[in-house]
């Protein structure tokens, strides 16, 4: 059964950063690209990122230059470090596979 766990939300202040953690099991994670997506009360699933398996990464527009997202390919775990957060950023963020599994999502609740 493939599972996917984040972590890593919190409520953060504007210019803040948090590092969210997607941890996978019940597949070959290696073989496979993992992917970012977020979404905001109301509102429908947006891509925030994306990462193949040999490492090419793509962004949106709305957070290049500010999210990193990597993997270990030993942990089975997709990781999304977010810098210079702003109101904007605020949603549910989910990992999904490339078959479209996703998980429970962790909150990022960006507000001074």
């Amino acid at each position: 059964e493939v599972r996917l766990v984040e972590s890593g939300g919190a409520l953060v202040q504007p210019g803040g950063s948090l590092r969210l953690s997607c941890e996978t099991s019940g597949f070959t994670f290696s073989l496979y690209a993992m992917k970012w997506f977020r979404q905001a009360p109301g509102k429908d699933f947006e891509w925030v990122s994306s990462i193949d398996y040999d490492n090419t990464t793509l962004y949106a527009d709305s957070v290049k230059g500010r999210f990193t997202i990597s993997r270990d390919n030993v942990k089975n775990t997709v990781f999304l470090q977010m810098n210079n957060l702003q109101t904007a950023d605020t949603g549910m963020y989910y990992c999904f596979t490339d078959g479209g599994v996703k998980g429970q999502g962790t909150q990022v609740t960006v507000s001074s």
